[in-house]
């Protein structure tokens, strides 16, 4: 069954306890985030307004006692889009979100080949399809067994460290282009 508009909203509000996602791309091509990164790449940082939509529902899933977190693979260098996404990163965090990155630049990937998915209530799981170039195609339930997306989440959980611990390491490459020193805005 193929996923969209408010049946996939109606997918994030019936979970009970959690939502997680494992992200695997170095680009996304959303159009509602073009603008966004234009901004940023000509040394804006991404303001609260831009991820406003997602944060608030984070936040009231939380308030509600429901957690959304996520895993995103990368490999440095970091993508133009990552920068932006991290900075992202940085407000849903203060929402509620927990955010680790999967660093596979000098070691393994032992989720090589994973698809990106999301997975609620560690039962029902969507598959995200996106082109090669990262514009999402689709949104899929998965029919089968959950465990080895559970078995993705273990492993992705197990091999990735917070975010923050993340970028404190990698700060200086993570500023806009336009920014120069200090911390990431």
């Amino acid at each position: 069954m193929l996923l969209a508009g408010e049946g996939w909203r109606k997918t994030f509000d019936s979970m009970q306890q959690e939502a997680w996602r494992l992200e695997t791309l170095p680009v996304y091509r959303v159009p509602q985030e073009e603008e966004a990164i234009r901004r940023f790449l000509a040394g804006e940082p991404v303001s609260r307004d831009a991820t406003r939509p997602w944060s608030d529902r984070v936040k009231a899933y939380a308030a509600g006692g429901r957690r959304v977190g996520r895993v995103h693979i990368v490999t440095q260098p970091l993508t133009d889009y990552l920068r932006f996404e991290f900075e992202y990163y940085r407000h849903t965090i203060e929402a509620g979100e927990a955010v680790r990155i999967f660093d596979v630049t000098e070691r393994p990937n032992p989720l090589a080949g994973v698809r990106d998915f999301w997975m609620f209530d560690r039962s029902r799981i969507v598959l995200m399809h996106y082109e090669r170039a990262g514009t999402q195609i689709g949104r899929e339930v998965y029919e089968g067994a959950p465990e080895p997306f559970q078995e993705y989440q273990r492993i992705a959980l197990a091999e990735s460290v917070p975010f923050e611990e993340y970028v404190t390491s990698l700060a200086a490459d993570l500023r806009c282009p336009g920014q120069s020193g200090g911390e990431i805005q």
